[in-house]
């Protein structure tokens, strides 16, 4: 969001000695951020970026206030002008208007009816507002403009004559309700705006955001509401979302603008309408004031100052920063200091932190040395590096294998958990999900993977997926057990799936048992395994363990076998390698069933004879 304000305008608020260029480039530096300052007439044109949780600075007054702290840090002489908006709390009974707002949607309600003269504006006010980029109207429009610009808070007007029943009923729409606005768009609502009508059902305005054509001000309005409300911000985003209207009023108005500031555009409209459009008040002023807020006291001391920014500042400076941008700064014992945050700074000043990049910003970002600030030793765990290590170790190598690597959410489904047969009550479902797609922290890598194959087999015949992730199984208390597994998953053949996991288990040095294989056959012919990367790393051997050559002679026997489901090329070899004086093994021929293999056998101490061999291989 971007405001444009006039140079002479600002002046009235703001007495300095600093030229235009010069406010421009150091206001830049400590506070909002002008993004261009240009010659037009007699006079000067800021745009400034308003950033959305500073809508303190969307106004003359707010830009004044920043300019009045922040230019005397630049050689600059600055000072703050308020006005004193003379109160009208009596009124008049000519007229009467009823305000209902029974569930309170509007806490701040300030309204009063008054006699006016519709004309043209003088030229100093349509001159200031088309200079900030709003189209002069009326007087009587052309005012809730001008103080909106100037105080930094909305305000509206109504033909008291229009309304008809001189009774505003703040309430919900209705489902289904029509409205049309000023700019003549036809709007059909749901049940979450907030709205107002005449107390005989007929909608009357869009509080907040836009008014309605049937309340609007004409060139025979003899007779106004000025009206201020303060309204829910989520309420004004979402309805201007919905509705597709984009307005200043609700730019403002979602961003929660400083509930003081009403009271000053409320007395500040009053005033103009009385100086420009002969202005009569002809009713009570109506002011509806929400539960006073407790005020905001942000406790910290001066060493936090100097801790964060790495300059010891007096305490007189930090006392005066903050004095000069509004805050109340009250002394404590043993350096503590008690700041009182003021009304338009209640929603972005929080904790100390946000003191001390207030005062940081005043004394110059630039002025800050370029020390790297202290930070705690953090040991790592004692075993990360061997964690990370093996995870690019496998990696790397399944990539060469021709693997996929896929990278999912933690978080899944629980449509994914039902598909993969697993027990939605095991999981540990999220107490904030934003969607059902990521709802529970996954058990198992599974799911993830049979979603990656079935979104993908389309595309390709044969795939070969693996995935390195955490995952998040129930255990006694309240945090999960999180730990990383590796899952590999194929829609080949039971015997790839297989071959790729012997494959790794050699290239990682394991020496293992078929019972360390664990391949299940799912979702119609896909092949799954997972593996405790806990595991694989006990188990890994980045160095094989040296064997020295023997110097004796090696026997070599083959032995002829007749296979069968009971005894496999598996159960053969793990039987072998039972003998401490095998070196290896290797298929000689294989005919049918009939599978022919040579042993060799050695000792690293002495010759073995042939004897000695036939006994080992007597299995």
């Amino acid at each position: 969001m971007n405001i444009k304000i006039t140079h002479n305008w600002l002046l009235e608020y703001l007495e300095t000695n600093a030229s235009p260029e010069e406010i421009r480039d150091y206001l830049s530096l400590a506070g909002p951020s002008v993004e261009s300052v240009v010659r037009f007439n007699s006079d000067w044109i800021y745009d400034i970026e308003v950033i959305s949780n500073r809508v303190d600075y969307a106004s003359i007054v707010g830009i004044a206030r920043e300019a009045a702290a922040i230019l005397p840090r630049f050689g600059k002489t600055a000072k703050l002008k308020l006005p004193k908006y003379l109160k009208q709390e009596i009124g008049s009974t000519k007229e009467k208007l009823t305000i209902v707002d029974e569930k309170n949607l509007c806490p701040l309600k300030l309204a009063v009816v008054m006699e006016v003269k519709i004309g043209e504006s003088p030229n100093y006010i349509k001159e200031r507002l088309e200079s900030c980029g709003i189209r002069s109207l009326n007087n009587l429009i052309d005012v809730t403009n001008f103080v909106m610009i100037e105080t930094g808070h909305p305000a509206h007007v109504f033909d008291f004559d229009r309304v008809k029943t001189g009774k505003i009923v703040i309430r919900k729409a209705k489902k289904g309700e029509k409205i049309v606005t000023l700019d003549g768009i036809e709007h059909i609502l749901s049940s979450d705006e907030t709205v107002f009508d005449d107390g005989s059902g007929r909608l009357i305005d869009l509080p907040g955001i836009m008014g309605l054509e049937n309340s609007a001000v004409v060139e025979s309005t003899k007779k106004i509401i000025l009206w201020i409300e303060s309204n829910d911000p989520s309420v004004i985003r979402k309805t201007t979302m919905n509705l597709g209207i984009r307005t200043l009023a609700a730019s403002y108005n979602e961003k929660r603008p400083d509930i003081n500031a009403a009271y000053d555009a409320f007395y500040r409209g009053i005033e103009l309408y009385e100086n420009i459009a002969s202005g009569k008040i002809i009713s009570q002023v109506y002011i509806t004031e929400p539960k006073p807020a407790l005020k905001k006291i942000i406790v910290t001391d001066y060493f936090l100052f100097e801790k964060i920014m790495g300059v010891k500042l007096p305490k007189e400076e930090v006392r005066g920063i903050l004095n000069n941008l509004g805050f109340v700064v009250e002394e404590g014992s043993d350096n503590q200091l008690k700041v009182v945050v003021p009304s338009y700074r209640l929603f972005d000043i929080s904790i100390p932190e946000d003191l001390v990049e207030e005062v940081a910003r005043i004394y110059g970002y630039h002025q800050l040395p370029s020390n790297l600030p202290p930070a705690a030793t953090v040991f790592q765990p004692e075993d990360f590096e061997k964690l990370f290590g093996i995870i690019f170790l496998i990696k790397q190598f399944l990539k060469h294998l021709g693997l996929t690597e896929m990278i999912n959410y933690s978080m899944i489904s629980k449509s994914m958990i039902l598909e993969g047969k697993g027990i939605v009550e095991d999981h540990i479902k999220l107490a904030n999900t934003i969607s059902d797609e990521i709802e529970f922290m996954r058990i198992s890598l599974k799911p993830s993977l049979h979603k990656n194959i079935s979104e993908n087999k389309g595309k390709r015949k044969s795939l070969r997926l693996f995935e390195i992730g955490k995952v998040y199984p129930r255990i006694t208390g309240d945090l999960p057990n999180e730990t990383y597994r590796l899952g590999i998953a194929t829609n080949t053949d039971y015997f790839d799936l297989k071959g790729i996991i012997e494959a790794l288990y050699k290239e990682l040095g394991i020496y293992y048992q078929e019972s360390d294989i664990n391949i299940l056959e799912d979702y119609n012919n896909e092949f799954y395994t997972e593996i405790d990367l806990r595991w694989l790393i006990d188990e890994y051997r980045p160095f094989p363990k040296y064997r020295p050559i023997s110097p004796y002679a090696v026997i070599k026997l083959d032995k002829t076998f007749d296979l069968s489901d009971k005894l496999t090329f598996e159960k053969i070899k793990e039987k072998a390698f039972r003998s401490q004086l095998l070196k290896y093994m290797e298929v000689v021929g294989l005919f049918k069933n009939k599978l022919t293999v040579r042993f060799f056998y050695t000792s690293p101490f002495r010759n073995l004879t042939e004897e000695e061999a036939l006994k080992e291989l007597d299995f």
